[in-house]
Order: structure tokens, then sequence, then C-alpha cells
């Protein structure tokens, strides 16, 4: 892939209608058993509207873009900030922009929104295109 430039976008709903058992399933998944994203009195009695997302489920959603796009084996360095909490029934979308190429090094920033177009999560990542 060597015919990526400065200003390519991709874009990707990375979840549509985030479901509670989605939730449920990250948590057995990421072995992340916070109640906080499972229990909804508990994180009600905590001062949440109810249960929420994992941070970690919404970075790993993020970064399949930059995998679709360049390849899983691919990916050399991904990290970012987290900027809202994402909740059941959130919608979100992922646009990933090459803001460099050096050789093999793409250099790519990521934003995730919500169907409200709230930032939940933004970032960067470093991706390779040699074989």
């Amino acid at each position: 892939m060597t015919d990526v430039k400065v200003g390519d976008t991709r874009e990707e709903v990375v979840v549509d209608n985030l479901l509670r058992t989605q939730l449920v399933m990250y948590s057995g998944a990421s072995g992340d058993y916070n109640p906080l994203h499972s229990d909804e009195p508990f994180a009600r009695h905590a001062g949440y509207p109810g249960v929420f997302g994992h941070g970690m489920l919404t970075m790993g959603m993020t970064g399949r873009v930059v995998t679709d796009w360049f390849g899983p084996d691919k990916l050399k360095k991904f990290g970012g900030r987290f900027r809202a909490q994402v909740w059941p029934g959130d919608t979100l979308t992922t646009t990933a922009t090459v803001t460099s190429v050096d050789g093999d090094l793409v250099e790519v920033s990521v934003v995730t929104v919500n169907q409200s177009g709230e930032e939940v999560f933004v970032g960067a990542a470093t991706a390779t295109t040699a074989e």
C-alpha cells in the first residue's frame, strides 16, 4: 500500500446502538468486571445515570478502523485519550486521517464521536505499508 498520502481519510461506524450485552461480553473477554459497566444500581449509586462502556472497548473499536485500513499486522503504535463516556444506545463513528507519511511509516489521527457529534476518543496510530 504505497499510494497513501497526507489527508487520506477513512470513516466507519464502529458500533450502531451499543448494547448492554456487548458491555457484558467485553467484560468477559477483557476480564474487566468493574460493576460500573454491568450493574445498573451500582452505577447509579456511584453517581452515574447508568452503566457505561469500558474505555478500552471504545479504544478497541476505534483501532479497528486503522487495522481494517492497513491490516492488523501493520499497526505499530496506537494510543489516545478518552474524552467522554459511551452509553448503551450510542452509535460511534470513527474518522482516521493520514497526518504524515515518512517512507513506509504512516501516522494517522483518529477521532471517534457519538451520534451527537461529541468526541468520545481521540488518538493517533502509526502503521507501516511495508510488505
